[in-house]
């Protein structure tokens, strides 16, 4: 058997639709394993699924959560992103692979491969992707090409590194992988793919959801998921200053009921789209006398690669001409020109091709489903129990190449949410968490709306009567988006708190956190040198962790007289120990 793993965003998919017994044991089968935080790797996977339909070989795609190892197949990919650690859906897979009761020999009929979806912004850059290298090296695997890193900070992003791997990894697949004896369904652009499912008009709604879940799409299409708990919305207030350029907003989630999570730990929500948006796609379908009926789910064509493209709806030559170019090797960077530098919508998309046509059988070939969003909790149970609360940037900003300014789907649907609103949302265990010895000091680094995990970490630390807490915060304006600030003055008034603000733009000289670090280096040095203090950074991944990272190691050989190697073993030290932490974003 064949197959492919990755690591690094959440949800599951099957290529195939449904996997039968006699699937999981097709010794012909690439197996293509993703673990995803945000998405990315899930579209990783189910591409090199659809180029190994190209290349008729059989594959399915499913998230590492629910593949368990013993089924684990002779040829093996993996993609992995973040700053070291593994994302959650990797977790148990990736436990059980450090078992130290493994035999070496444990995976020595598996072939496999590694990509690692990153962010070279962390300063352990696809980290967890070289671990999960070296661990099934150790445990006899041999690979079928050398591992790829993807880098979010590239150019052309992932692709950069993507595409290159591919270009490897695909004819090695077709040379050891033995091709379906029955041929696939792949037709070229010319010809409409039949479509993965049928929507047959029926007058029960319940009929939809067993359908879905029949095809095993009910994680995807978000029917009947476990695991979530209602809530109520009783604040959605914005604040930064109203004339201020940004709008954040802090957010309280109310339940009736006892619940409990830790700091660092995270709300997932599950967002719409805005209703002006979904009219106008009904009405450019001409979908409307469909739009409030409900259907059964059925498979059509499972085997079918998904249609990641608009091509085969489109009628208008000089359209077809322009679709095949951008799905062209050559054709790569005005693809890129036109949708990822101006983050073009697919509504845009279909109002610049305007003879595409998209049948209702095909919206789930064609439409991405709606990802789940992740939220740092910003608040302690013990200190607000039965409550959840969010501090959220609303994504929105003009773009010099596209009139209509850009807007973040989650955030314009959470902004306009009213008090009173119920909603549904999940509770997933984050990646940092406080030290059990309440004496230990900490020090926390967050600009911004990383702030908001820290904010959980003092309140709860706070009712535990652990007092050695130093918070570094960053912001433009201390009166305009300086958060949580009358927090940080009341707990510095009662002593359990050392807060330090860098309002960078509120002098000729731009001061960040980096700077009051610096300026602080004998408080950091005595912290964590000789009081074994813990390190949590949270916030955007540019250059801020990298900043944070050399200043405190600098600290050492400043106030320690250490040299730089030393410093910089100590440092990677306290990752070691689980003393340092960074939960950073692109």
């Amino acid at each position: 058997m064949q197959g492919i793993v990755e690591t690094s965003d959440t949800t599951a998919s099957n290529l195939n639709g449904t996997t039968t017994h006699e699937e999981l044991e097709d010794d012909r089968g690439i197996l293509i394993l993703y673990g995803s935080e945000t998405g990315t790797a899930q579209d990783v996977a189910e591409r090199i699924g659809r180029e190994c339909l190209g290349l008729q070989l059989h594959c399915r795609v499913i998230s590492m959560d629910i593949y368990p190892l013993v089924s684990l197949s002779p040829h093996s990919l993996y993609h992995t992103t973040g700053n070291g650690t593994e994302p959650r859906s990797m977790s148990s897979l990736w436990q059980t692979l450090l078992r130290s009761d493994l035999p070496a020999d444990l995976l020595d009929e598996i072939q496999f491969a590694v990509f690692g979806l990153g962010d070279s912004g962390y300063e352990r850059f696809n980290w967890a992707a070289k671990k999960l290298q070296r661990r099934l090296l150790v445990l006899g695997g041999s690979e079928l090409v050398k591992r790829g890193d993807g880098d979010e900070q590239d150019y052309y992003g992932i692709e950069s590194a993507l595409d290159p791997w591919l270009s490897k990894l695909l004819p090695t697949l077709k040379g050891v992988v033995p091709s379906s004896s029955k041929p696939l369904p792949t037709q070229p652009y010319s010809t409409t793919p039949l479509s993965r499912v049928r929507l047959i008009p029926d007058t029960e709604v319940d009929t939809l959801t067993e359908g879905v879940k029949s095809m095993g799409l009910d994680t995807i299409l978000e029917v009947g998921t476990s695991g979530h708990i209602s809530v109520t919305l009783s604040q959605n207030e914005r604040i930064t200053r109203n004339d201020w350029f940004q709008d954040v907003r802090h957010i309280e989630l109310e339940t009736d009921h006892d619940m409990h999570y830790e700091p660092g730990d995270v709300a997932v929500l599950y967002p719409s789209n805005d209703p002006d948006d979904v009219d106008w796609l009904i009405s450019r379908m001409n979908w409307a006398s469909a739009a409030d009926q409900s259907f059964t789910v059925t498979l059509n064509n499972p085997g079918a690669p998904s249609t990641s493209t608009v091509i085969h709806f489109a009628s208008d030559e000089r359209e077809i001409e322009k679709l095949v170019e951008f799905c062209s090797k050559e054709g790569q960077e005005d693809l890129h020109a036109y949708t990822t530098r101006p983050r073009r919508t697919i509504l845009e998309v279909l109002s610049d091709f305007k003879s595409v046509m998209i049948p209702l059988d095909y919206i789930v070939d064609v439409f991405p489903p709606i990802r789940p969003r992740s939220f740092s909790i910003a608040s302690s149970v013990k200190a607000h129990p039965r409550q959840i609360q969010l501090c959220v940037a609303i994504v929105r900003y003009k773009s010099l190449l596209l009139k209509a300014p850009r807007k973040g789907l989650c955030t314009a649907w959470l902004s306009k949410l009213k008090p009173g609103t119920r909603l549904r949302i999940g509770l997933e265990k984050g990646m940092m968490r406080l030290p059990e010895d309440r004496s230990k000091p900490v020090i926390m680094i967050g600009p911004g709306t990383g702030v908001a995990p820290l904010r959980a970490m003092v309140e709860e630390r706070v009712r535990d009567g652990a007092n050695d807490n130093t918070l570094y915060f960053g912001c433009r304006s201390a009166a305009a988006d300086c958060h949580y600030h009358e927090d940080w003055k009341a707990l510095e008034e009662k002593g359990a708190l050392r807060c330090r603000i860098a309002a960078s733009r509120d002098q000729d000289r731009k001061i960040y956190v980096q700077n009051l670090l610096e300026d602080d280096s004998a408080i950091i040095s005595d912290l964590l040198a000789r009081k074994g203090g813990f390190v949590y950074i949270c916030g955007s991944s540019n250059q801020m962790p990298k900043a944070v990272r050399r200043t405190i190691t600098e600290s050492f050989a400043n106030q320690d007289g250490w040299d730089e190697e030393r410093s910089t073993k100590y440092v990677q030290l306290m990752e070691d120990e689980g003393r340092w932490s960074e939960e950073c974003w692109s």
